[in-house]
């Protein structure tokens, strides 16, 4: 094993590069390989007990700055995946810190108790941790105890904070304290309820991740344009405005203004669907362009109904078209459904209105090959 480790070691020296380059956990700085020294009993334990692959063996191994004790190793590689974590997840954990192997077990055993506490199983805890592997070497007493209080307290339940942290687990790793506490003050000050805000917290988390004079900023544009404070709408704009630049606020503009609509027909969309906004120029631009080519929806109607350009062009609005301009071809239908049905419906409802009834006339495979491998794509 010494020579197996020295081997791949002296691979990396000849070429830092080839192995980084084609690994999506490994980020190291090239120059300090150089200065790497494997411990061979370590990656051992690595690659003959918990197959790891003895390049990154070698390179976790090397990074160890104290506790180079293999037995300790194997024990926490082994607690943990008895506690569901998976052997690329470990690999993750290693190379993100592989402090992690000088760990002792019962201080394993007492982290991973605090989030069991909140009802998550241990496949959920696995997830969570090597998706935000520094949880593992943030202070339990000075940043996730106080985090998790923080959370309960804004929440009121373990259940409501496990549904956060499952979905942001780096909630623990910021302060709260000085972003989303005087944050949720702002938006209560506007008469907003808890619910609503504890909505946007579960739905878009970053969004309170801001100081706290970008989110007066939002907070006051937002009711600058008109977007009603009693609405869903209102906590979504202020999202969108926590994270979005004047500049690019005006690249917005500027593409819907150069696909004929009004300033006036922008602001009234964004008072209705703000998330749609967070679309990028390209697709905003397709799908547009998709319902303006088919000459039975205009822009007046897409100012009415803004959620439409919210769906996914791939997926629905351009194999509901297809199948629409089909029919109409066959002259099979006399008018197409209004824009809210198209981009809204069902594909249930759909299929029974503009599907179903013509499988005798067109031919099931000919629908099956526009409108569900469309879908698939």
């Amino acid at each position: 094993m010494i020579a197996i480790a020295r081997k791949n070691l002296s691979c990396l020296f000849i070429n830092p590069n080839s192995f980084l380059c084609n690994s999506n956990v490994l980020s190291f700085s090239t120059w300090r390989l150089k200065t790497l020294i494997p411990v061979p009993e370590i990656c051992d334990v690595l690659v003959n007990k918990h197959q790891f692959p003895p390049e990154l063996a070698s390179l976790a191994s090397s990074r160890l700055p104290k506790f180079r004790d293999p037995q300790r190793a194997d024990s926490v590689l082994s607690f943990l995946k008895e506690n569901s974590f998976t052997t690329a997840q470990l690999q993750k954990l290693v190379v993100y810190n592989p402090r992690i192997l000088g760990f002792t077990i019962e201080g394993l055993k007492s982290r991973l108790k605090v989030f069991q506490d909140l009802g998550l199983s241990s496949e959920e805890i696995a997830k969570m941790i090597s998706s935000s592997k520094a949880i593992l070497h943030s202070s339990m007493a000075n940043k996730i105890i106080p985090n998790l209080s923080m959370l309960k307290g804004l929440s009121g339940s373990n259940d409501n904070v496990a549904r956060l942290v499952k979905r942001c687990p780096w909630v623990f790793l910021t302060d709260l304290e000085k972003t989303l506490m005087p944050n949720v003050e702002i938006l209560k000050r506007c008469s907003i309820p808890m619910e609503r805000i504890l909505h946007l917290l579960y739905i878009r988390p970053r969004t309170f991740l801001v100081k706290s004079d970008i989110m007066r900023r939002s907070v006051d544009k937002a009711i600058e344009i008109g977007v009603p404070l009693t609405s869903i709408a209102f906590i979504h704009a202020v999202g969108i405005f926590n994270h979005t630049s004047e500049g690019m606020w005006e690249v917005k503009l500027q593409t819907l203004r150069d696909l004929g609509f009004s300033d006036d027909d922008v602001l009234a969309m964004f008072r209705k669907q703000p998330p749609i906004f967070n679309i990028s120029k390209n697709k905003m631009t397709n799908k547009v362009e998709l319902l303006l080519a088919t000459r039975k929806y205009g822009v007046t109607s897409i100012v009415a109904n803004p959620v439409a350009l919210g769906g996914s062009i791939e997926k629905r609005l351009e194999p509901r078209v297809q199948i629409l301009r089909l029919l109409e071809s066959r002259n099979l239908i006399e008018k197409w459904p209004s824009l809210s049905f198209l981009a809204t419906s069902t594909d249930g409802r759909f299929i029974d209105r503009f599907i179903r009834p013509y499988y005798d006339v067109i031919g099931k495979e000919h629908i099956a090959k526009v409108f569900i491998e469309g879908r698939k794509r």
